[in-house]
């Protein structure tokens, strides 16, 4: 079952003159294991984390650590959702993400799926 759909575009060069402008923003936005890539995959998983609110209804109580786009298998991109992220994510039947990015022209673009229902795998981390 679908829970919620989002989509987001980033900027890679206006992202990175928002970094450079305001080097706090890289706590606020990414964990531990993000803060070390290039701007280019900094500006996919942030597109990630803003169509992942965008799925769950946009709330306005989500922490943007609390979601942690890491590698699967085989490179693809999956979601780590904790505290915020999974109890927002469980409040709105939500046990799995589908992910995917894209970067083409100096944009990053994402894409997450929410889905839920008998059968969804969990991608939550205990808070």
């Amino acid at each position: 079952m679908i829970v919620g759909l989002g989509i987001d575009v980033v900027d890679v060069a206006r992202f990175a003159r928002t970094l450079e402008r305001t080097p706090s923003l890289r706590g606020r936005l990414f964990t531990e294991a993000e803060l070390d890539l290039s701007v280019e995959s900094l500006a996919g998983r942030f597109a990630v984390k803003e169509a992942l609110a965008k799925a769950l209804g946009a709330p306005g109580d989500l922490r943007w650590t609390d979601a942690e786009v890491q590698r699967g298998e085989h490179g693809a991109p999956r979601l780590l959702v904790r505290g915020s992220v999974a109890a927002c994510a469980a409040r709105r039947g939500a046990a799995e993400f589908l992910v995917s990015i894209s970067h083409d022209g100096g944009i990053a673009t994402a894409v997450v799926l929410a889905q839920g229902g008998p059968g969804a795998t969990t991608s939550h981390e205990a808070p």
